[in-house]
């Protein structure tokens, strides 16, 4: 091809970069003929970029001053430049060749054919070789490079550069991938040059991310720092950095060591004062927290919500645009589920982590208190059985909880879902029991604080990687003192069907509520059936009482759910109904705490309780939202669901 331009007509003759190495829309770089001067020019935008400098003559061939020497001496490659003065066709160009018996010594790895490419960075490229010499081009002129000169922020001299970089930007605590903004978030037309220059120009801005964040440019500015990984594990950034020379570096030392010390000195009595005061801060916050979820239910404004998140509970905090960054920009393909506190997304964080994102929706009238109470009271908890919380967003109207991802999802979603229940055979079972009960023992007898989950239930319990059982979604739970039994509460929250009938009915509940709700779901692990899927006008209600009239007839085993038939014990099976029977007592005082449930699952040489008529009650004007979607059941997937404020 040529390069040039038609002086009759006006047409000119160039070549456009790709827009990124894998997009080949039209990018910010144009190479082209400038008959004026006789050279070939780069222009980003319109913008003089660089230019090749003035054409000689040397041995009969036609060279250039910035472009490299090697390209230009090696056999067979001729530059020619054309002046066609016809008076019908005025044309000025520029072309490239190469002799055909060299090209297939030169280029054998191509097919033996030469190919000029602007890359969409900037530099041209003959297939695999460089032409160019230049890496970036910053405006304020490289002669020996070639690089053009342009206007230039205040801010900018020639000591700075973009140096790419393993690591990540944190804040002065270490925390986060914090300020990071999308200045043209979703516009599909820009590319990382776009991006180098907004940065650039942008006094505040510290480093941007690289091609692989897509369309849009991700800018980190601030009062942060760049964390170096000297590994190379890390994703790489465009840093800017500024490297004095020796000289500067020898006039600034002796102001800079009395400075440090002067510093030093000042910022030790400092820390100390501060530590001084923070002691009694802390004791006062914790203070607060406790008092405000051991008393009445209320309403928190965001402001209280953002400063307790932030500075209360040591909680990483992650920002809005590492966020949406993880999510696609809250995709809908990210999108697991959702439930009373709003949408749930699959993230990848910027560690290459899988992440779930709970974020409260902004036109729910429910979920302000359920996700402070969350915030607050899962931080301080620490079992390989809870559902581990990563950390937490705050923007504006924005709140977000970020928790660890479970690829298996939830329980209810293999347990009553006839195309998975198969593949939770007996021994997979007993281990989700197990796990389950040793993160209510962790709650109610071994963690720091006293905790009644109050929403314990199939769709809470969540499954990883190896179908290890982990308690999530703490919205509901409550707090109480080491020495507490119970309480009440003039809000009641949670499930029907799971809840004790004395919490139902008048509010009270303990750590006996959350035995009861066990109870109910170990029945619904053995049997494969949920606890309301039973419509019989004459017959049982619910799962407990059909369970409890097997019991009766001395015929438990009909209770099992057929695909354990060839992995089940019969023994082990009745030991496990009658203790979920003895959970299910009317008299919270009639069951056993999860301690004494552990010690009659584990060891079969402890007796049996005598059982009594459990507790099933369900009330006639409760309409069960199962019952209305009996056509099409919807299986929770995501897993961190919360539950319904108002009771069902």
């Amino acid at each position: 091809m040529k390069l040039g331009v038609n002086h009759k007509t006006g047409r000119k003759w160039s070549l456009t970069s790709w827009l990124a190495s894998d997009d080949p829309a039209s990018g910010v770089f144009t190479l082209e003929w400038e008959p004026k001067k006789s050279r070939l020019i780069i222009k980003r935008r319109g913008v003089p970029y660089w230019s090749s400098g003035l054409i000689v003559k040397w041995n009969n061939v036609l060279l250039f001053d910035n472009m490299n020497d090697q390209y230009h001496t090696d056999q067979g490659k001729h530059f020619t430049y054309y002046i066609i003065n016809n008076v019908t066709d005025p044309e000025e160009y520029f072309t490239y060749s190469i002799d055909a018996k060299y090209e297939s010594l030169l280029y054998p790895q191509d097919g033996g054919r030469s190919a000029w490419q602007l890359q969409y960075w900037g530099p041209i490229m003959d297939r695999n070789v460089g032409i160019t010499e230049f890496g970036f081009c910053y405006g304020y002129g490289m002669e020996d490079e070639g690089c053009e000169r342009w206007n230039q922020p205040k801010c900018r001299s020639h000591k700075q550069n973009f140096q790419v970089r393993s690591g990540r930007f944190a804040n002065s605590q270490g925390l986060g991938y914090s300020n990071s903004i999308t200045p043209a978030d979703g516009t599909a037309n820009l590319s990382s040059s776009d991006c180098r220059a907004y940065c650039w120009n942008d006094c505040d801005c510290l480093g941007y991310g690289g091609d692989s964040y897509g369309p849009g440019c991700y800018i980190w500015e601030g009062k942060l720092q760049f964390v170096q990984d000297n590994s190379g594990r890390s994703p790489r950034y465009y840093v800017i950095s500024t490297e004095p020379s020796n000289k500067e570096r020898k006039k600034w030392i002796a102001p800079v060591i009395a400075t440090a010390i002067l510093v030093l000195i000042f910022s030790a009595f400092y820390c100390l004062w501060r530590i001084y005061r923070l002691r009694g801060d802390v004791k006062r916050r914790e203070e607060k927290h406790l008092l405000e979820l051991t008393t009445p239910d209320r309403l928190l404004d965001a402001n209280e919500l953002e400063n307790d998140g932030n500075t209360g509970n040591n909680i990483k905090v992650f920002s809005f645009a590492s966020i949406a960054a993880a999510t696609n920009n809250f995709a809908p393909g990210s999108k697991l589920g959702g439930g009373g506190f709003g949408p749930v997304y699959k993230g990848i964080s910027l560690e290459g982590r899988e992440i779930a994102i709970k974020r409260l929706s902004r036109n729910s009238g429910q979920g302000l208190v359920e996700f402070k109470n969350e915030l607050i009271l899962i931080a301080k908890l620490q079992h390989m059985n809870l559902v581990k919380l990563l950390g937490c967003c705050f923007q504006g109207e924005e709140k977000m909880l970020i928790n660890e991802y479970m690829p298996n999802k939830s329980l209810d979603s293999f347990l009553f879902n006839p195309t998975k229940n198969a593949q939770l055979d007996w021994k997979n079972r007993v281990n989700i029991i197990e796990g389950i009960d040793q993160g209510l023992l962790y709650l109610h007898r071994f963690s720091r604080l006293k905790v009644i989950h109050r929403d314990l239930k199939a769709s809470n319990i969540l499954l990883d990687k190896n179908m290890c059982a982990k308690i999530s979604d703490f919205g509901m739970a409550r707090i109480f003192k080491r020495n507490g039994k119970e309480a009440n509460t003039n809000r009641i929250v949670g499930t029907y069907g799971y809840m004790s009938p004395k919490y139902a009915m008048e509010g009270i509940f303990s750590e006996k509520s959350d035995v009861f709700s066990f109870g109910v779901l170990m029945l619904e692990i053995v049997s494969g059936r949920k606890n309301n899927s039973f419509y019989h006008v004459n017959g049982p209600l619910n799962l407990v009482g059909y369970a409890w009239e097997l019991w009766q007839r001395d015929a438990g085993q009909d209770l099992m759910d057929p695909n354990l038939k060839d992995s089940c014990p019969t023994h082990q099976l009745l030991r496990f109904i009658c203790v979920a029977l003895s959970c299910l007592e009317d008299s919270a005082a009639d069951r056993p705490t999860i301690l004494e449930v552990i010690s009659m699952l584990k060891n079969e040489i402890v007796p049996l309780p005598i059982l009594k008529k459990p507790a099933f009650f369900m009330g006639s004007n409760v309409i069960n939202e199962d019952l209305l979607g009996k056509g099409s059941e919807n299986y929770t997937v995501n897993g961190l669901s919360i539950s319904r404020m108002d009771a069902r």
